[in-house]
């Protein structure tokens, strides 16, 4: 089928094209929009099971006020019942947000441009936003089975790519310019950042750039844990803190205001959200677990151009969210496996930055300029165990003595190991910090022999 045979034009106002889409993609099957040109959406578009959405070279979908503002220009139909929706595609969507950026929930937490809740088998390709604000990720897929990313250029203020909670995946062939992280594994998140909580898993992450622009924050990836306890009375929440109560998870929302509340009476609430003691408590989902985080996962052939932290793999401690609650089971992130990351740019700055329990980190044919790795301390004292840090095949890329490795977290065992390794100054000389831990080096790079 052909979304003009409904009535889908570059010609038509935003209203008329966006019910006239929704005729198109409610049939199923392959719906292809072949004419070249700018059609203007003034409402968001539901995608089922089954569906394909093609979109044709030359062909811009723009977002336009009409009726006033709306928040997807995709979602899934079972988004808003948290039913699951299989087999779906978008190809060649070249997105221009036209201005049309900011918060207007139709799910709690799911803020893409383009927007999947409960997915299986999904499938994005060929995506183009150039114009990304500062309110609204470009792609956002939380609860999710199957999802491939791939051949997407994103530049933009907000994050490129952000995923929750889910399972098998993969983004690759990957061009961001995004003030904000370019590709975000949250299992957790702030209460505005995702609509579920839940472990990110069996994943790769390959051929993506991560391009220079005057501003940032964020990083190239960012790797978020959480862990959380029991409702119990008395308890201090602030924003985004989770609790379990009658086998279901609710969380605080709340401005970021640092607001410290007393919760005294339990949340019960079957849906939605209700205000107890002051507190606007979000029941989340329900099906319970304590701690969340990133495991399984294959970064390869990365190019960073961008001077910031290349990757962060953290617990937030702030006033939009601290994903880790005092005297929780603390979750250690696991199998993260980087192969072939380039550090294009001379600047400082860390290629990793760890504030929460890693077992292993594997880093093979990697080049490292002023690019150390840095493990955090946390004001929350933590168990934080042992890490592996082996690196195979690297090269370093900078003169003088190299402080690659800074351990500044209390307790903090680090075991470094490198073999196969290329320097390319005569006078480079690696180091480590152990502050308050300690490292044990296994290496063949000079200063550490």
């Amino acid at each position: 089928m052909n979304a003009s045979d409904f009535g889908f034009s570059p010609a038509a106002s935003g209203v008329d094209n966006s019910r006239a889409l929704q005729k198109a993609v409610d049939q199923g099957g392959t719906i292809h929009v072949s004419q070249p040109g700018v059609y203007k959406l003034a409402g968001t578009v539901y995608v089922g099971s089954d569906t394909a959405l093609i979109f044709g070279h030359g062909v811009t979908v723009q977002k336009v006020d009409e009726t006033g503002f709306f928040m997807h220009v995709l979602l899934n139909k079972g988004a808003l019942t948290k039913t699951t929706d299989r087999n779906i595609v978008v190809e060649g969507l070249h997105l221009a947000v036209n201005g049309q950026d900011g918060l207007n929930w139709k799910v709690f937490g799911l803020r893409g441009q383009v927007g999947f809740f409960h997915v299986h088998d999904l499938t994005i390709r060929r995506f183009r936003c150039y114009d990304l604000g500062r309110w609204q990720f470009a792609l956002h897929v939380c609860t999710f089975e199957d999802v491939i990313v791939e051949d997407v250029i994103v530049h933009g203020d907000k994050d490129g790519v952000h995923l929750g909670r889910g399972k098998r995946f993969r983004i690759s062939d990957g061009v961001f310019k995004t003030f904000d992280d370019a590709i975000a594994l949250n299992a957790h998140d702030y209460d505005t950042g995702n609509p579920e909580l839940g472990w990110i898993e069996d994943g790769i992450v390959e051929n993506c750039h991560d391009l220079d622009a005057e501003k940032t924050t964020g990083f190239f990836c960012r790797l978020l844990a959480g862990a959380w306890i029991d409702w119990q009375p008395g308890m201090s929440v602030q924003k985004s803190d989770t609790v379990v109560a009658h086998g279901r998870l609710y969380r605080v929302k709340a401005d970021p205001d640092g607001k410290v509340y007393q919760s005294h009476t339990c949340p019960t609430h079957e849906s939605g959200t209700q205000e107890i003691d002051g507190i606007n408590w979000v029941m989340v989902q329900d099906d319970v677990l304590y701690n969340v985080g990133v495991r399984n996962v294959v970064f390869r052939d990365i190019i960073l151009h961008k001077p910031r932290i290349g990757f962060s793999a953290q617990f937030d401690e702030g006033r939009f969210s601290r994903s880790y609650y005092p005297d929780a089971v603390v979750p250690q992130q696991t199998g993260l496996n980087f192969e072939r990351i380039t550090v294009a740019h001379a600047a400082p700055a860390a290629l990793f930055s760890i504030s929460t329990p890693v077992d292993t980190i594997t880093l093979s044919h990697c080049i490292f300029r002023d690019s150390p790795i840095e493990f955090l301390n946390r004001e929350s004292p933590i168990p934080w165990g042992k890490t592996i840090l082996s690196l195979t095949n690297c090269t370093f890329v900078r003169p003088g003595q190299f402080t690659f490795v800074n351990n500044h977290a209390p307790g903090k065992n680090i075991i470094l190991r490198t073999a196969g390794s290329l320097v390319l100054e005569d006078d480079f000389k690696a180091a480590t910090e152990a502050g308050p831990g300690t490292i044990n080096c296994h290496s063949d790079l000079p200063g550490l022999n």
